[in-house]
């Protein structure tokens, strides 16, 4: 790397040149949105399907319960998950 770029790369990173609020967050606040909801949904999928895993084969119930079983915790955690509103 020669001189002149790492002078250019030394002032990028210059706290001097930022300036607190002057940053657009839209591309943050989707990111966060994105990966919130992806954990969020996400959770309760794992959920219902180790529900069916654990019905289906831990008890002598078998399969129809075990899918019975994770369709009502699928149903239940989407009532609560959508729920309501902003925190904040």
């Amino acid at each position: 790397m020669s001189d002149d770029a790492a002078a250019h790369d030394a002032a990028a990173y210059d706290p001097a040149h930022f300036h607190k609020g002057e940053m657009p967050i839209a591309d943050h606040v989707s990111t966060f949105k994105g990966v919130m909801g992806l954990t969020k949904w996400g959770s309760l999928a794992i959920s219902a399907f180790l529900v069916l895993l654990v019905v289906w084969f831990c008890t002598p119930a078998g399969f129809m319960p075990g899918f019975v079983s994770a369709i009502v915790v699928a149903i239940v955690g989407t009532l609560l998950l959508r729920g309501g509103g902003q925190a904040h």
